[in-house]
C-alpha cells in the first residue's frame, strides 16, 4: 500500500498527527533525518513519532528555565507519557501518532521513562568521575532510543538488543567528543574524570579550550572506545529486517564520519563545530537509498 493508501486507512486526526511528527523531525533531527527518509513509509513515520516525543525532554534539558522549573516540567512530561500511553492526547498534536506507535510496534514503556531518567540526570550531574557512571547516562538518553529504535526496524534475535545498546553509547560518545566546548560552557563536563587525570588534563584546562598534547592524548583514548563500540554496533545491522538496514547503516556513517572528523581536526573540538554539511548528508542518504536495490547490499559497504 503506497503512502497516500496508507494514510487513507488512518483516521483523519492520527494522519494529522503524523504529519506534525514528521515536521518536527525534519526541523529538529538534524542528522538522524537523513537515515529517517530511507525506511518505508509506516517506519518512517514511526521513527518521527517517537523521536517527537522524545525532543521534548532534551529541550527542557538545555533550555534556560531554573533547575527546579526544570525538575517540574520533566516529571510532568512523565505524567503526560503514562497518560497518552492509555489515550488522554489532550496537550499535543504529536500523541495520537507516538501512542499509535508504541502500540503498533509493541514498544515497552520503560524505554521512553528512561529517556525522561537521563534528562533527570543532566539536571543533578555536572560532571562523571568514571567511564562506568558515564554509560549510565549515555544508555538513559541515547541507548534506551536505540531500543526503540529496534523496534521500530524489526529484530528476531535477542541479542540485537546488546548491539542497540553499542549503537546509542557510541553515537552518544560521538555527540559528547563533538560538544566538549558547549557543555564546558554550561557547566557539564562528561569525559570522566579518571580520564582527565590519567592524562594530566583537568576540568578548568578544559573549561579555558587548552589544546596541548594531553589534551590529544585524552581524545586519542576517547574517540578509539568510541570506535569500539562502533565496531560492535555493526554486528546489529544482519540481525534487523531487511528494509531497515540502510537507515541503520546511514545512521553509523553519519555519527562515524563526524568522530573521523573529529580525529582528522587533530581533535580540535574548541574551534568551529564539528559536523557534517547538509550535502555530505544528501550524499549519505542517497547511498543508503541505493542499497535498498543492490541484493546483499550493506555487505558491499
Amino acid at each position: 500500500m503506497g503512502l497516500r493508501g496508507e494514510e487513507n486507512a488512518m483516521t483523519t486526526d492520527l494522519a494529522v498527527s503524523y504529519r506534525a511528527a514528521e515536521r518536527v523531525a525534519r526541523r529538529r533531527a538534524r542528522n538522524f533525518y537523513y537515515s529517517f527518509v530511507v525506511l518505508p513509509p509506516e517506519k518512517r513515520r514511526a521513527l518521527c513519532a517517537v523521536y517527537a516525543f522524545m525532543r521534548y525532554c532534551d529541550d527542557i534539558s538545555d533550555g534556560a528555565a531554573t533547575v527546579e522549573n526544570k525538575r517540574v516540567m520533566l516529571e510532568r512530561w512523565r505524567q503526560r507519557l503514562v497518560a497518552v500511553l492509555k489515550g488522554d492526547y489532550r496537550g499535543s498534536d504529536i500523541f495520537p501518532a507516538f501512542h499509535d506507535t508504541v502500540r503498533r510496534f509493541s514498544i515497552p514503556e520503560n524505554y521512553f521513562h528512561w529517556v525522561i531518567d537521563g534528562a533527570e540526570m543532566d539536571l543533578r550531574i555536572d560532571r562523571y568521575e568514571t567511564f562506568e557512571e558515564l554509560y549510565r547516562y549515555c544508555f538513559n538518553v541515547a541507548s534506551s532510543v536505540g531500543l526503540v529504535c529496534l523496534h521500530v526496524f524489526g529484530y528476531t534475535e535477542e541479542r540485537a538488543k546488546k548491539y542497540a545498546e553499542c549503537c546509542g553509547i557510541a553515537f552518544q560518545l560521538t555527540n559528547i567528543l563533538r560538544d566538549v566546548k558547549e557543555d564546558a560552557a554550561m557547566g557539564r563536563i562528561y569525559l570522566p574524570g579518571e580520564d582527565l587525570k590519567r592524562f594530566g588534563y583537568t576540568p578548568e584546562e578544559l573549561k579555558q579550550g587548552i589544546l596541548d598534547e594531553r589534551f590529544r592524548r585524552l581524545m586519542t583514548f576517547e574517540t578509539e572506545r568510541a570506535s569500539d563500540y562502533y565496531a560492535q554496533a555493526r554486528h546489529l545491522l544482519p540481525l534487523i529486517e531487511r528494509t531497515s538496514r540502510p537507515a541503520l547503516w546511514a545512521m553509523m556513517e553519519i555519527y562515524g564520519r563526524i568522530l573521523r572528523k573529529i580525529v582528522r581536526r587533530q581533535y580540535d573540538v574548541f574551534g568551529r563545530s564539528v559536523q557534517l554539511s547538509n550535502p555530505e548528508k544528501v550524499s549519505i542518504a542517497l547511498m543508503a537509498l541505493a542499497l535498498r536495490f543492490i541484493p546483499g547490499g550493506i555487505g558491499l559497504v
